[in-house]
Protein backbone atom coordinates (compact mmCIF):
# COMPACT_ATOMS: atom_id res chain seq x y z
CA UNK A 1 0.00 0.00 0.00
CA UNK A 2 1.22 3.32 -1.58
CA UNK A 3 0.06 6.48 0.67
CA UNK A 4 -1.65 7.94 -1.93
CA UNK A 5 -3.93 4.41 -0.95
CA UNK A 6 -4.24 4.71 2.34
CA UNK A 7 -7.48 6.04 4.32
CA UNK A 8 -7.27 9.92 4.88
CA UNK A 9 -8.84 11.07 8.45
CA UNK A 10 -11.12 12.94 7.08
CA UNK A 11 -12.71 14.09 10.32
CA UNK A 12 -11.55 15.08 14.30
CA UNK A 13 -13.59 16.62 16.70
CA UNK A 14 -11.39 15.66 19.77
CA UNK A 15 -10.39 19.37 20.58
CA UNK A 16 -7.68 18.56 23.58
CA UNK A 17 -5.44 15.96 21.27
CA UNK A 18 -2.32 17.96 19.95
CA UNK A 19 -2.37 17.32 16.34
CA UNK A 20 -6.07 18.51 16.44
CA UNK A 21 -6.07 22.64 15.01
CA UNK A 22 -8.61 23.08 11.81
CA UNK A 23 -8.26 19.10 11.11
CA UNK A 24 -5.61 16.47 12.10
CA UNK A 25 -2.41 17.74 11.67
CA UNK A 26 -0.63 14.36 12.52
CA UNK A 27 1.41 12.87 9.27
CA UNK A 28 0.00 9.40 10.44
CA UNK A 29 -2.31 8.09 13.14
CA UNK A 30 -2.70 4.33 14.26
CA UNK A 31 -5.59 2.98 15.38
CA UNK A 32 -4.61 0.75 18.67
CA UNK A 33 -6.79 -0.48 21.73
CA UNK A 34 -8.69 -3.77 22.66
CA UNK A 35 -11.63 -5.09 24.53
CA UNK A 36 -13.46 -3.76 21.53
CA UNK A 37 -12.39 0.07 21.57
CA UNK A 38 -10.96 1.22 19.03
CA UNK A 39 -8.94 3.90 19.55
CA UNK A 40 -6.33 7.11 17.99
CA UNK A 41 -3.15 5.87 19.46
CA UNK A 42 -1.90 9.01 17.96
CA UNK A 43 -3.81 11.17 20.34
CA UNK A 44 -1.45 13.43 22.49
CA UNK A 45 -3.27 16.01 25.56
CA UNK A 46 -1.02 18.90 25.48
CA UNK A 47 -1.87 22.15 24.93
CA UNK A 48 1.26 22.72 23.07
CA UNK A 49 -0.02 21.89 19.13
CA UNK A 50 2.00 19.45 16.92
CA UNK A 51 2.54 18.16 13.63
CA UNK A 52 2.94 19.92 10.19
CA UNK A 53 2.17 22.78 8.81
CA UNK A 54 -0.03 21.61 5.90
CA UNK A 55 -0.97 17.90 6.14
CA UNK A 56 -4.02 15.53 5.34
CA UNK A 57 -3.81 13.01 7.70
CA UNK A 58 -3.41 9.38 6.95
CA UNK A 59 -3.83 6.00 8.84
CA UNK A 60 -0.09 4.53 9.43
CA UNK A 61 -1.60 1.28 11.23
CA UNK A 62 -4.42 -0.55 12.41
CA UNK A 63 -3.90 -3.04 15.59
CA UNK A 64 -7.59 -3.40 15.51
CA UNK A 65 -7.60 -7.18 13.24
CA UNK A 66 -11.18 -7.49 14.55
CA UNK A 67 -12.66 -4.45 12.35
CA UNK A 68 -14.42 -5.06 8.86
CA UNK A 69 -11.92 -2.34 7.23
CA UNK A 70 -8.87 -4.25 8.60
CA UNK A 71 -7.27 -6.75 5.85
CA UNK A 72 -3.25 -7.64 7.12
CA UNK A 73 -3.16 -4.79 9.63
CA UNK A 74 -4.01 -2.28 6.87
CA UNK A 75 -7.08 0.12 6.97
CA UNK A 76 -9.05 -0.42 4.23
CA UNK A 77 -11.50 2.23 4.65
CA UNK A 78 -12.10 5.04 1.84
CA UNK A 79 -11.56 7.30 4.90
CA UNK A 80 -11.85 7.18 8.64
CA UNK A 81 -13.57 9.59 11.01
CA UNK A 82 -12.10 10.16 14.69
CA UNK A 83 -14.19 11.48 17.93
CA UNK A 84 -14.35 11.05 21.69
CA UNK A 85 -14.99 7.23 22.92
CA UNK A 86 -17.00 5.91 25.79
CA UNK A 87 -14.83 4.94 28.90
CA UNK A 88 -11.33 5.94 28.78
CA UNK A 89 -11.09 6.77 25.07
CA UNK A 90 -10.73 10.40 24.43
CA UNK A 91 -9.76 9.78 20.52
CA UNK A 92 -12.06 7.04 18.82
CA UNK A 93 -11.93 5.60 15.55
CA UNK A 94 -15.59 6.35 14.66
CA UNK A 95 -15.26 3.92 11.96
CA UNK A 96 -13.84 0.92 13.58
CA UNK A 97 -17.02 -1.72 12.79
CA UNK A 98 -16.35 -5.09 14.44
CA UNK A 99 -16.48 -8.45 12.53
Amino acid sequence: MTTMEMPHVSECTVSDCSYNHDGCHAFAINVSGNNGTAECGTFVPLSAKGGLDRVTSLVGACQRADCVHNQDLECTASDIRVGAGGGDDTAHCLTYQRR
